[in-house]
């Protein structure tokens, strides 16, 4: 689409605080847009997100690194953004222990994120799940309409204050199992996108983390307003958590922990390998 002499560009990204933290001097003008660039802005629960790539209705987008082998032909990922590291993959919690866990009903955050993924790689007998918004696992749970919960973002700064209790840390058990960082999500970008406009929307969200981390708090209230949790510390925890280095430039290892996953996916599917480049660069 153009308006005038400008590209418009599509954009999608999450109300977590990771996101927000990242995209905050992008969306609200505190860097330089060029001139050739229009944005319109899309926040939605990542698992909505994923559905927009499948449908390809974005043209840049926040997405779970889960959902790329549906995506693999229309997209190609960005390095700059991505949630990625040790000690930050979902939880497997529960109120009241199942006796059976093959007869639980566990609560998911989407049929296409990672922890799903995650899930049915190492509970493969956990096979009723019920589809909801992340953030009303825990309560659900608590009300007993769920046995199981596989929590993302920042419940896990929360879940114990409900009096919930830990299973399983999935993202532990894939680290332990692949001596691989765990990939969570990253931005991804429409393949038929020129390459120079690729690399000059993942410098942007490069940019716009730069800012965020040389201002901290200027980004503090406008992260506040998306936020699910809106306590101060909890939305610290999570930034520290979920922006690291590798959302600043996944690098080779970040890369490589990326197409690790995505030949899991494949494999558990029985698909070929990619041979498309999964990264712009």
């Amino acid at each position: 689409m153009q308006i005038k002499d400008k590209t418009t560009i599509r954009m999608g990204f999450s109300p977590c605080p990771n996101d927000t933290f990242i995209l905050d001097a992008l969306v609200n003008n505190k860097i330089p847009i060029p001139d050739n660039l229009h944005f319109e802005w899309i926040i939605e629960d990542v698992e909505k997100l994923n559905k927009r790539a499948m449908n390809q209705d974005v043209d840049v987008t926040k997405l779970s690194f889960g959902v790329v082998p549906s995506i693999i032909n229309s997209y190609q990922l960005l390095n700059a953004g991505s949630a990625l590291g040790k000690a930050c993959g979902p939880l497997l919690i529960y109120n009241k222990k199942p006796l059976e866990l093959e007869s639980a009903t566990v609560g998911i955050p989407g049929w296409n994120t990672t922890a799903h993924f995650l899930l049915n790689r190492f509970y493969p007998n956990l096979v009723t799940k019920k589809e909801m918004l992340f953030s009303d696992i825990e309560d659900a749970l608590v009300q007993g309409d769920i046995d199981l919960g596989l929590i993302i973002h920042e419940n896990r700064f929360t879940y114990e204050q409900k009096g919930l209790k830990l299973l399983a840390d999935l993202g532990e058990k894939w680290e332990k199992s692949t001596n691989q960082h765990i990939p969570l999500g990253g931005f991804a970008i429409q393949r038929t996108f020129p390459q120079d406009l690729k690399l000059q929307i993942n410098e942007l969200i490069r940019k716009s983390l730069q800012f965020a981390r040389n201002h901290p708090e200027s980004s503090k209230e406008w992260i506040k307003s998306h936020a699910q949790e809106t306590k101060d510390q909890i939305i610290k925890q999570h930034i520290s958590l979920y922006v690291n280095e590798f959302s600043m430039d996944l690098g080779s290892a970040g890369q490589s922990a990326v197409q690790h996953l995505l030949h899991s996916q494949l494999e558990s599917k029985n698909l070929q390998k990619n041979i498309l480049p999964l990264f712009i660069n």
